[in-house]
């Protein structure tokens, strides 16, 4: 990916994975079999959400699911940590609540 397309993060090494897709707020998101949710995001330029006490964008913070701040709804409507759900091929994600 480059310019305003590209991830925050850079993929370096496990290439060798298959690939999938996931869907985020509508949008096909491709990443690779045994990436957490958070790690999908982050390749792709996304957040994971704005917080609900208004101070922001969130990407996470802890990594290993401690702080509680990667709190993400699927289409099914549970919530997982971003830092620990890996992605499944066709998970549908919501960053922001339904309207």
């Amino acid at each position: 990916m480059t310019g305003s397309n590209a991830g925050q993060f850079i993929r370096l090494g496990e290439t060798h994975r298959a690939q999938i897709e996931i869907r985020i707020d509508g949008e096909s998101v491709p990443c690779l079999a045994g990436d957490t949710l958070l790690t999908a995001m982050l390749l792709n330029g996304r957040l994971l959400r704005h917080s609900e006490f208004g101070d922001g964008p969130r990407a996470g913070f802890c990594n290993m699911g401690a702080c509680q701040d990667c709190w993400l709804s699927l289409g099914s409507g549970e919530r997982v940590r971003a830092c620990t759900t890996e992605v499944r091929s066709g998970m549908v994600v919501l960053t922001r609540e339904a309207s």
